[in-house]
């Protein structure tokens, strides 16, 4: 998958596979996810967006399952705790 560069909030690079339906999107932590059953519209508006980092909170990341291909989260650390971490 062609990945293109992007410097938007905390996105470095996205990429879609419209045979697969599948968007991939690399985040500056260095971490990849990936997107499944992603049309080609909301691609296309994801990126030809000029606040991609927004479309992306908004339109993607709470309508999509992500999937982490590479990267991961600190050793050691849960990335559940700051959710559920006591005050």
């Amino acid at each position: 998958m062609e990945m293109k560069k992007i410097n938007s909030g905390k996105l470095r690079a996205i990429g879609y596979d419209s045979r697969a339906r599948l968007l991939q999107v690399q985040l500056d932590d260095g971490s990849t996810l990936q997107y499944g059953g992603v049309g080609e519209d909301t691609w296309r508006r994801f990126s030809g967006s000029a606040a991609a980092w927004s479309f992306y909170r908004d339109n993607i990341e709470e309508e999509f399952a992500a999937k982490r291909v590479s990267g991961s989260p600190p050793a050691g650390k849960n990335p559940l705790d700051e959710l559920f971490r006591k005050p």
